[in-house]
């Protein structure tokens, strides 16, 4: 097993056979910065001092020629051959509150929400812990690589529930949607993330997902309503009508605490349609301005959505500890 030493400390830990430096550092309690976990953001970026590894993904889209010029890597996908000393700034934010551990899924049901997104509930083995907002890599029969999905509920029971987008060719997604079976199995790993609920702050809360950021945010709201007592404004948005239907989970919330804008941004789409119309975060925006600088906020979704609502919440100078949103790409 190998054993990866950080630079010029006192710092190590063990790095089983086929697992990733930033994994295994997670599961022994090492604050290494991350984000998405599949190689494309970039955060968990080390300096290889000494030893050897190899990228688990070939050509993962964060690691650039200068990287390689460098001799820096992804922590996500860099899977040690012997023993290293690699060279990263530990990040006391990043410490998990819960360790992750690698768990077998036991899928039980699956539920379709609209046209294009279904729930799948696991039973999962290995204990049922996450933070709400957080996430898990999946690995399906038939993928070789894990996924990334994020919990739609708190892990009573010892179920995840996953609210899952088909994406049109997708090989994990088309395996959940039309192989898997209850009774099937999956691996799952986690949990992950780090825009999980803050149930300690003392501000009013505001959701806001487009798509397929929808289960974390559910999970948030869930966890808000058990962990506080806080307001809850979440703010839903899709192309058209039939992308809102997947909210509907969400309509069944405390009405004293939680209200639920949906909007709509395609105007080819739903011309009966009496909800908001525009891009989610704008019509947030819009309905809440500079109040969003009292406010903690949660957001998920596409890359574009989620760098607009990055860049929105930035110009309105809302404070980045309040900002909570895990980069995928």
């Amino acid at each position: 097993m190998p054993k990866i030493q950080l630079d010029r400390s006192d710092v190590s830990f063990d790095c089983p056979t086929g697992e990733t430096v930033l994994r295994a550092a997670l599961r022994a309690g090492i604050g290494m910065s991350y984000s998405c976990n599949v190689g494309s953001c970039g955060n968990c970026r080390f300096e290889l001092i000494e030893g050897e590894v190899a990228h688990s993904r070939q050509d993962p889209p964060a690691w650039t020629a200068k990287d390689r010029d460098r001799n820096r890597w992804l922590g996500c996908q860099a899977v040690p051959a012997r023993d290293c000393v690699v060279k990263f700034r530990p990040d006391p934010a990043a410490v998990p509150l819960i360790r992750p551990a690698p768990r077998q899924g036991v899928l039980l049901r699956k539920t379709a929400l609209n046209y294009d997104i279904t729930e799948f509930v696991f039973q999962v083995t290995g204990g049922p812990d996450f933070l709400p907002g957080q996430y898990a890599l999946m690995t399906v029969p038939g993928c070789d690589s894990p996924r990334v999905y994020s919990m739609s509920n708190l892990g009573d029971g010892g179920e995840w529930h996953f609210q899952i987008r088909r994406v049109p060719g997708g090989a994990a997604t088309t395996a959940l949607f039309d192989h898997i079976q209850p009774g099937d199995t999956a691996q799952l790993d986690g949990p992950y993330g780090l825009a999980y609920l803050r149930k300690e702050a003392p501000r009013n809360i505001v959701l806001i997902a487009g798509g397929s950021g929808l289960s974390p945010i559910v999970s948030l709201a869930r966890g808000a309503l058990r962990d506080t007592n806080r307001q809850i404004a979440i703010y839903f948005g899709g192309r058209g009508p039939a992308d809102t239907e997947a909210a509907a989970v969400l309509r069944t919330l405390d009405p004293a605490r939680v209200s639920l804008t949906c909007a709509v941004s395609d105007p080819s789409l739903g011309a009966d349609w009496t909800g908001r119309r525009g891009f989610v975060h704008k019509v947030a925006i819009d309905d809440l301005g500079v109040e969003l600088c009292d406010r903690e906020i949660y957001f998920a979704g596409p890359a574009v959505m989620a760098a607009a609502i990055g860049a929105a919440l930035h110009g309105l100078a809302v404070p980045r500890d309040q900002i909570h949103f895990d980069e995928f790409y």
